[in-house]
């Protein structure tokens, strides 16, 4: 698995938890570029990509992210 193939798993995810097909995200996308992706959204977001892909995440590594490139990292790493 790669990159591409990891963001295209989390755009669907970000667009069925947020209910909204039209979103696109980037390496670069943040919080700020996603209507709706607030602090309880983000939680919710977390727990589907851990159930997603298997894996978990700690507190540390959450709160490290600035984007969703760095979220994607992360998974690879994981799924490495």
């Amino acid at each position: 698995m790669n990159q591409q193939d990891v963001l295209n798993q989390v755009q669907e995810i970000f667009q069925d938890q947020l209910d909204d097909e039209s979103i696109i995200l980037t390496n670069e996308s943040t919080a700020n570029d996603v209507d709706d992706w607030d602090s309880l959204t983000h939680i919710m977001l977390v727990v589907a990509i851990e159930k997603q892909f298997k894996i978990k995440f700690t507190s540390m590594e959450i709160l490290s992210w600035r984007n969703v490139g760095e979220m994607i990292d992360n998974i690879l790493n994981k799924l490495n």
